[in-house]
């Protein structure tokens, strides 16, 4: 800072008259009303910010805020008439009242934060206090849920044969994607950790377009380029998903904060796993949604598991829903295998995120009953009847159909029906994707320069030149 300060000397007499300036226009009556109110309502309360209208945009500047920091008696708030306590003071950020008790905040809860359910083990409901959803809708979830289900069994086996080189399921979090992906509009912008194929599932992505993905062929939206079940797609506002852990946190924040900015009816939804929140990524982008006050939705999958690391060696809170809470981000823990809880959690989240422009942080709880990849093998690091009791018991597809049957909406006859059509199309669409060409090695230089750089040309030369040396390394 001391370098940068004498190298930019020069520069800050100009920096004080624009300072000054500022200064003189937070005095104007005219203009204090937009950056200083007594009771004035944040951002989340008065809507949206139109275009080019200065005053209505406080966030942008930090005047307001700085007044925050003067006490009560500097304001003469303790001299009215009986309206001033001695024991509070406003520091910044707040009033904050005194004690004489010298106690510490406790590290862990008496009891842990309560889990929203709303169906059972067995799909029966347990609670009213849920959003209630038509026929279609719920028969769609379920064949969706399905079909989620059997692509990623007919893809890991396919990948267990060699035909492709990658792949990542969703085993046990089906539900966490398809209702949370139903409960959503189709304008809200998606930003995606790697294991919920089923939100694109569910926005239309066809099986066919998930097969040419996996097999890197012409028809592949990245061109070959990403790792396969690395899908992305403009047309499903769903952004591509990078094997980094976390990195789409921030992003989504980012996002959020544009779509305030351009008063949007939408917001952006993100999902990561236990293992996100252990990144700077996570808590930089939970403070800067909770002070910018941007519509986002933060969805933490928290499986138990960051590939063999388990939640204990993770963090002591209690779980990640309290880590909302410290942000100033409203939270709420729910039943990642109950699809109703889901469904009605991210409803309500996304409703208050669009209409009061806020963060809103979900912490479902589930197990991932798969490996964390095909490059994984979980025995190895957890009991295998663990792995089976969570298969069995805790199946968030089987507790979403009994619900169904219960409703009178789904007929056990129907479900063979369902599984062999699911199958069929994905057997199909893998067969077809297998026989396409991949993309034309040109395509590995294209799309990130206008006129490519020297470097880049001797690299797409050097390229070719290995290719024709060893043609039976390669397709082409």
């Amino acid at each position: 800072m001391a370098l940068f300060l004498s190298k930019s000397g020069k520069h800050l007499p100009n920096l004080k008259r624009k300072f000054g300036f500022l200064r003189t226009i937070n005095h104007l009556s005219s203009w204090s009303s937009c950056f200083h109110h007594q009771t004035q309502p944040s951002l989340s309360r008065i809507g949206r910010i139109p275009h080019g209208v200065v005053c209505n945009m406080p966030t942008l500047f930090s005047f307001r805020r700085f007044e925050s920091s003067k006490p009560d008696y500097q304001l003469g708030s303790l001299h009215n008439d009986g309206g001033g306590d001695p024991q509070v003071l406003n520091f910044p950020g707040g009033k904050v009242k005194f004690t004489p008790d010298l106690k510490f905040l406790s590290d862990y809860p008496e009891e842990r934060v309560h889990c929203y359910r709303v169906l059972d083990g067995s799909g029966q409901t347990v609670s009213s206090n849920f959003v209630q959803m038509d026929k279609d809708v719920a028969l769609k979830m379920y064949k969706d849920m399905v079909t989620l289900q059997t692509m990623d069994t007919i893809f890991y086996e396919a990948q267990r044969q060699g035909r492709i080189s990658f792949y990542v399921t969703a085993t046990g979090e089906e539900a966490i994607n398809i209702a949370s992906a139903a409960a959503l509009s189709m304008d809200d912008l998606v930003f995606p950790q790697y294991r919920e194929a089923g939100v694109l599932l569910w926005r239309g992505f066809t099986l066919q377009e998930f097969a040419h993905q996996c097999f890197g062929n012409k028809y592949d939206n990245g061109k070959g380029r990403q790792m396969p079940a690395h899908y992305g797609s403009n047309k499903h506002n769903y952004f591509t998903v990078a094997s980094t852990v976390a990195t789409q946190i921030p992003h989504a924040v980012g996002a959020a904060y544009s779509l305030k900015m351009d008063g949007r009816d939408a917001c952006t939804i993100t999902y990561f796993g236990d293992g996100g929140t252990s990144t700077g990524d996570f808590h930089a982008a939970m403070n800067f949604a909770a002070v910018m006050e941007v519509p986002v939705i933060l969805l933490c999958r928290n499986n138990g598991w960051a590939i063999s690391t388990p939640v204990s060696d993770q963090f002591r809170s209690d779980g990640v829903v309290v880590k909302g809470q410290a942000y100033g981000v409203r939270s709420i823990r729910v039943d990642g295998n109950d699809a109703l809880a889901v469904f009605s959690a991210v409803h309500f989240a996304r409703k208050m995120a669009v209409s009061e422009s806020r963060p809103v942080l979900i912490e479902a709880l589930t197990y991932r009953a798969g490996h964390h990849s095909t490059s994984d093998d979980s025995s190895k690091y957890r009991p295998i009847e663990e792995i089976e009791w969570w298969k069995e018991a805790q199946n968030p597809v089987v507790r979403f159909r009994k619900w169904l049957e219960g409703q009178g909406w789904w007929a056990p006859t129907s479900e063979s029906e369902l599984r062999e059509y699911a199958r069929h199309e994905v057997l199909q669409a893998i067969q077809v994707a297998e026989k396409v060409d991949k993309p034309d090695l040109a395509q590995l230089f294209t799309d990130v320069y206008d006129v490519p750089p020297s470097n880049l040309i001797d690299q797409e030369k050097s390229l070719r030149e290995s290719v024709e040396r060893h043609p039976h390394e390669y397709s082409h």
